[in-house]
This record gives C-alpha cells, sequence and structure tokens, in this order.
C-alpha cells in the first residue's frame, strides 16, 4: 500500500479544518472545522498502523478509538456551550461573546437582568 495518498488526504483535510477555525464565525461551524481535524488525525492513525510494523499490534486503531471517543465527548460539551450561549445571546457569532467580565458597576453589567417589577432592562 502506498502510504503517500491517505497522508496527503489529511494533510488536505487538517488544513481545511484549521481554515475552518480560524475565518469562521458560527460556533456551530467552527466545532465542525475541529471535528475534520480529528478526522483528519484518525486517519494517520490508522495509516500509520497499517504502514509500520509496530512492536504493539493494532495500535493506531486504538488510539483513533480513543480519538473518535473524545472527538464525541467534545462535540457533546460544545453543543452545550452553543445553546447556551444562543440562549442568552440569541447568536452563535464567535466574536461577540465577551471574555472577561465588566467592571463592577459598569452598565453592562446590569443589561438584561430583570428588575423588582418583573421588567427587563435594556
Amino acid at each position: 500500500m502506498r502510504p503517500v495518498v491517505p497522508y496527503v488526504t489529511a494533510a488536505l483535510l487538517f488544513g481545511l479544518g484549521t481554515y475552518g477555525v480560524l475565518r469562521r464565525r458560527n460556533a456551530v461551524l467552527v466545532l465542525m472545522a475541529v471535528e475534520l481535524m480529528l478526522n483528519a488525525v484518525n486517519l494517520i492513525l490508522v495509516t500509520a498502523d497499517a504502514t509500520v510494523r509496530a512492536a504493539l499490534p493494532h495500535a493506531g486503531q486504538v488510539f483513533a478509538l480513543f480519538v473518535i471517543v473524545l472527538a464525541a465527548a467534545e462535540i457533546g460539551v460544545g453543543l452545550a456551550i452553543v445553546l447556551q450561549l444562543y440562549r442568552l445571546r440569541a447568536s452563535v457569532a464567535v466574536d461577540e461573546v465577551p471574555l472577561t467580565e465588566p467592571p463592577a458597576g459598569s452598565p453592562a453589567e446590569h443589561a438584561g437582568r430583570a428588575t423588582t417589577t418583573g421588567e427587563v432592562t435594556r
């Protein structure tokens, strides 16, 4: 078996996934790009297992299985975060997510919270 074709395919998939992570604004599409990168790693692991005679038989396939389990857990947690973000902000744009807390006493701290009469302040 010629291992060049799977390695080149995996490199292209990984590059496409990297481009998707760096250029996308939608959090769901970023998660899809990360999955593409993980699948490229799986392709490399299985190809290396098939072409290289290692001391442990089928080690690449076992590692690929662990990567699949990791990807499933990442999607579960990632989609839960994205759904919560959508519920709070009505948007899943990654560049609009605040990474720090607003300073104490700022107007942004009280924005969107209910007042004592039950109305929402904006």
